[in-house]
């Protein structure tokens, strides 16, 4: 096997990680007013200096800061484009595990100005977590696709007053991504992650019908959020890896939508121009590896077969059959190894201790230096 210099790694991993309790504690007591923001940043810097040397020690050759300084993976960032606010009206989005059922709420977002970029958002995130990194180990950006902005709300948030025209709203979204990604690259990034659940969430029939019933075009959509998102990073400079992660929704070890890739695929393959796809494959809700054959050659594809759900540690031997079994597909050459998600895309966690989460990461680590040398 050739050995990869560059994004993404044989060993990688989606982004989130647990929060420490006394970064828990910190942000609490920022909440009641009992500390500054500058002290909450402060216990952030040394929490996230931990965590690269952690991602480090593990053996990984990318570290990201966790999102420690995030209370969710996406409106984080999106509540920072220009022309984009929350709402007093709230969102849920239906859960569910092995034990039940549960429901997240967050507040709404409404388009009711042009969309810009007024700044470089994560930009003082990200300088500090590329100087933590050092020689050997590649520092990480994450920030949701253009696709999350419309998913979140569809037409339905968008004021026709300032957006009469559809076309004039993806242009204006595009394009603020796209400084977005120009001003992070100028800044050293070099690995550049676009989360994305909605192009998972559209191989779910119940998905497509919900946006259906809110009157968005559910069957052609996935090819809209490709030709945005490609907008975007169509003029990437040079040196710039840029790939995406899909997911089915990760909160507290639950998830919201299920579904193999097989109604996005083709198009998502052989359409997207990222250089490599982080694929949620942890269990059966993810369907089976026929849809990898349309990934052409050139692309890089992050099997998700370690799960971030639970604690309970997969064995070596599980992961390499079921790499192989993948193989048949995609050629081994162009695959590579992760956990399906992010350990903590809110701030709340996933349900499993940190030992477990480092333990998760050191067996990717190690089995992709098994497999792949």
């Amino acid at each position: 096997m050739t050995l990869r210099d560059k994004p993404p790694f044989r060993a990688d991993h989606v982004g989130s990680l647990l929060r420490p309790p006394r970064l828990l504690r910190a942000r609490q007591q920022r909440a009641l007013g009992e500390i500054s923001e500058q002290q909450l940043r402060f216990v952030e810097d040394d929490a996230i200096r931990e965590v690269v040397r952690m991602q480090r020690d593990v053996g990984l050759r990318s570290a990201t800061d966790g999102e420690f300084r995030r209370t969710s993976w996406h409106m984080d960032f999106i509540y920072r484009l220009g022309g984009i606010r929350p709402t007093d009206e709230k969102i849920q989005v239906h859960f569910r595990n092995e034990s039940g059922e549960l429901d997240f709420e967050s507040a709404a977002l409404a388009v009711d100005g042009p969309i810009t970029l007024d700044e470089t958002i994560f930009g003082d995130d990200f300088a500090f977590l590329n100087a933590e990194t050092g020689d050997g180990v590649t520092a990480k950006l994450t920030i949701p696709s253009p696709s999350m902005v419309h998913y979140r709300g569809g037409r339905a948030a968008i004021d026709p007053a300032i957006y009469p025209d559809q076309e004039r709203f993806w242009a204006d979204l595009s394009a603020a991504y796209a400084d977005q990604v120009r001003r992070v690259a100028a800044l050293g990034c070099r690995y550049l992650q676009l989360d994305d659940t909605s192009l998972a969430y559209l191989n779910d029939p119940a998905q497509r019908r919900l946006l259906t019933d809110r009157g968005d075009d559910a069957e052609h959509q996935h090819l809209r959020y490709i030709r945005q998102i490609n907008a975007a990073i169509a003029d990437r400079p040079a040196g710039l890896n840029v790939t995406t992660h899909m997911c089915r929704g990760n909160f507290r070890s639950s998830w919201a939508a299920e579904g193999g890739y097989d109604f996005v695929a083709e198009a998502l393959f052989s359409e997207l121009a990222v250089d490599g796809f982080f694929l949620e494959y942890d269990d059966d809700r993810s369907g089976g590896f026929a849809p990898l054959r349309f990934v052409p050659p050139g692309k890089t594809v992050v099997l998700g077969l370690v799960t971030t759900k639970r604690g309970a540690l997969e064995s070596k031997d599980d992961l390499k059959r079921r790499i192989d079994e993948a193989a048949r597909h995609v050629p081994l050459e162009q695959l590579c190894l992760s956990p399906q998600c992010g350990f903590s895309s809110t701030v709340e966690g996933n349900v499993l201790t940190y030992d477990e989460q480092v333990a998760k990461l050191r067996l990717i680590a190690e089995t992709a230096d098994e497999v792949w040398g």
